[in-house]
């Protein structure tokens, strides 16, 4: 098995519905090591999780890491806010895109690459009710369409 070896744990399918995603980054996490073997088992969820920067440090809020089923003592907290490594460079775009124009830092998936835990974090403007119904209908359009080539 090769060291890019990518095992996704999870992803975010509402973010694309919820938001115009205009950029995406990938960044490590700093995790205990419950919080890894959560993760192995798939225990997470990123609903309503989303990323702030502080001090020129970005962190993830509300994503939910579920105990460990097994740890005796030490468990984590679930909804502990978690650092995310990127590069300064990275958090200065990052820092003026979210600060200027609007923009907010979703995480959109969680993975494994390498045995290290990655996460894709997007940069990303929220979407008004009339753009979301605009998403429903091309993507009804493009079922549609899909149908029509199979011949049913």
């Amino acid at each position: 098995m090769s060291s890019n070896h990518i095992k996704i744990i999870t992803e975010s399918r509402k973010a694309r519905y919820n938001y115009f995603i205009e950029d995406t980054y990938e960044a490590g996490m700093v995790l205990l090591g419950t919080e890894v073997k959560s993760l192995r088992l798939g225990r997470v969820n990123l609903k309503d999780s989303y990323a702030r920067i502080k001090k020129g440090e970005v962190f993830v809020h509300q994503l939910h890491i579920g105990a460990y089923p097994f740890a005796f003592y030490g468990n984590h907290d679930p909804l502990r806010k978690r650092k995310l490594l990127l590069h300064k460079r990275e958090i200065k775009r990052l820092y003026g895109k979210v600060n200027e124009k609007g923009f907010s830092l979703i995480p959109l998936k969680i993975y494994f690459q390498g045995g290290k835990v990655k996460l894709t974090l997007a940069l990303a403007r929220g979407k008004r009710k009339y753009d979301k119904r605009d998403t429903i209908r091309r993507r009804e359009e493009q079922r549609d369409l899909e149908r029509s080539k199979k011949g049913y």
